[in-house]
């Protein structure tokens, strides 16, 4: 089978692209290090990182030991290259906060879920509600659910470093 590029150029004028991506991750070993008192600047420089990497944050927020982002994603850049430049910038940033971050690390991996546009409202109601969530259950417990609900393959082992 042989393609006609120059035919399917013209077809293709445009690059449509709308992605809502949920992503989730924790600090290292889970440790409940974010303080209440950071926690609106955290959020507006993770904010900043993905404009500046073409990606919008429909919302964050989390808890002491964890962070949701659902974010309208850059055509540009895939998740993981945002994960780990908001990991990075965001970690590098807030050991010059204060010497009780000294030592702050995010986990190595990742949760990312794909939103679509019915779901949108009901995840950042989710995301919102985040102190209230765990203040009934454990980050753990509920994220296992999470992944179970949204069937993700996982292996226990990895997800707790």
């Amino acid at each position: 089978m042989s393609l006609d590029i120059e035919r399917l150029g013209k077809n293709m004028s445009q690059s449509l692209h709308n992605l809502w991506a949920h992503i989730v991750f924790s600090t290292k070993y889970r440790e409940r290090i974010i303080q209440p008192d950071i926690e609106p600047e955290l959020y507006a420089y993770i904010s900043t990182i993905l404009k500046f990497y073409g990606s919008s944050c429909l919302k964050i927020n989390g808890d002491s030991d964890h962070i949701h982002i659902l974010t309208k994603q850059s055509k540009h850049y895939t998740v993981p290259k945002l994960v780990e430049e908001i990991k990075k910038s965001s970690s590098r940033w807030i050991k010059t906060k204060n010497p009780l971050y000294a030592k702050f690390r995010w986990q190595n991996g990742y949760a990312a879920f794909s939103v679509g546009p019915a779901e949108v409202e009901r995840i950042k109601r989710y995301i919102e509600k985040q102190k209230d969530h765990h203040k009934k259950k454990k980050f753990k417990e509920e994220f296992v659910e999470y992944l179970k609900r949204n069937k993700t393959v996982y292996d226990e082992k990895y997800l707790w470093d």
